[in-house]
């Protein structure tokens, strides 16, 4: 069979496009590959951009990913799932050029000898890269403030990308013209997108506890169960170590959490029995959570897969993510009567006014508030 693969970004991931003449067997072989999906708007499918695929696609680990697919010239039928050409755009027919290329290397480098970390650069190294890339055919060093403009408005608001995608570009394009590269771009006149006070996600106690009752298998429930019962983040889950535990002092310890910083969260009796009871069935030895191989780092996309389990377990139709526990978690302190100041420390948050943010969904004030509508 005869494939044909580019790394892309697509919907801000880091994904592989798979293009292949089209079989009903080939078809069959791509659907069951481990994260594969097909892409309505592409008309492809897509399996994640790691090291094992790049592997098995004979592409190279350095190959740097376009922000959609670059046109393919392969003949293949219409109408059949994985043999549509992508969208064509502008933007697709960009090619990387080398200096392109060397600035995105010496971008990565700088990030990384500022200890940033590996999230972080992946982010701005390709969010850079998709601006850059738009900018294929004109030297960097002549990219302006109207250039940044333009890039909004004919790739970002042109494929509906979220203001996020827009808010990383801002950020990735601001740092690499005022610490790499001297240019006509002022990075101080460069624009964000307007903020969109969104309020944060927050289930009822019932919900949860529907949520973390959903499962036997005794690592799932308690990770789930860790993460709402400490509010974290779900690297902080899958990052953290059995030595971070400390059962004497009811606390955990979560070690280079976001912005670089270790901090502390307390414990309840209940989570620590759980996870006596995980340790002596499961045994982990380098992290608290592990792979199916001894010593392996348990994936996002399985603790994923974990959730996903639960809330079809127990019935829930809410589009709940992970960090849907962390803010859930917060929100029942704050009703609980905890300080917010102490609310702050736990959760990690730098500044007050992110987590004052919770006050805004607590329903604790709110219920006590008498609808005129009952006098009438």
């Amino acid at each position: 069979m005869k494939w044909k693969a580019e790394p892309i970004i697509h919907k801000n991931e880091a994904r592989i496009a798979l293009y292949f003449d089209y079989s009903k067997e080939a078809n069959e072989r791509v659907r069951k590959l481990a994260g594969a999906k097909w892409s309505h708007s592409l008309k492809l499918w897509h399996v994640p951009d790691n090291e094992v695929y790049r592997k098995q696609f004979k592409l190279p680990a350095d190959a740097l990913p376009s922000p959609l697919p670059v046109l393919d010239g392969m003949k293949q039928k219409e109408e059949q799932p994985g043999t549509k050409q992508p969208i064509a755009t502008a933007q697709t027919e960009k090619q990387l050029t080398p200096e392109i290329i060397a600035k995105v290397s010496a971008y990565k480098n700088w990030l990384r000898s500022r200890r940033y970390s590996e999230s972080t650069v992946k982010t701005y190294s390709e969010a850079l890269l998709s601006f850059l890339k738009f900018y294929s055919h004109k030297p960097v060093a002549q990219i302006t403030n109207n250039d940044v403009i333009l890039f909004n408005n004919e790739f970002i608001l042109a494929h509906k990308l979220s203001a996020s995608y827009q808010n990383q570009i801002v950020n990735a394009i601001k740092l690499f013209f005022k610490r790499i590269e001297n240019s006509a771009l002022n990075v101080d006149l460069v624009h964000r997108p307007k903020r969109y006070n969104k309020l944060p996600n927050v289930l009822s106690k019932e919900e949860v506890k529907k949520i973390l009752d959903a499962h036997q298998n005794i690592k799932h429930k308690t990770m789930l169960s860790l993460i709402y019962s400490c509010g974290l983040r779900r690297s902080e889950l899958l990052n953290m170590k059995p030595e971070h535990i400390d059962s004497k002092r009811n606390l955990v310890i979560i070690k280079e959490a976001k912005g670089k910083k270790d901090r502390i969260a307390p414990l309840s009796d209940k989570i620590i029995t759980m996870l006596r009871t995980y340790y002596k069935a499961c045994k982990p030895k380098t992290w608290l959570f592990e792979g199916q191989e001894a010593g392996s780092q348990y994936s996002e996309k399985s603790l994923e897969s974990v959730l996903k389990q639960a809330l079809n377990k127990a019935s829930i139709k809410k589009p709940v993510s992970l960090h849907w526990l962390r803010h859930s978690y917060a929100t029942h302190l704050l009703e609980a009567g905890t300080d917010l100041r102490y609310i702050q420390e736990i959760l990690g948050h730098k500044s007050s006014k992110t987590t004052e943010i919770y006050t805004h969904v607590s329903t604790k004030n709110l219920q006590n508030i008498k609808s005129p509508f009952d006098d009438l």
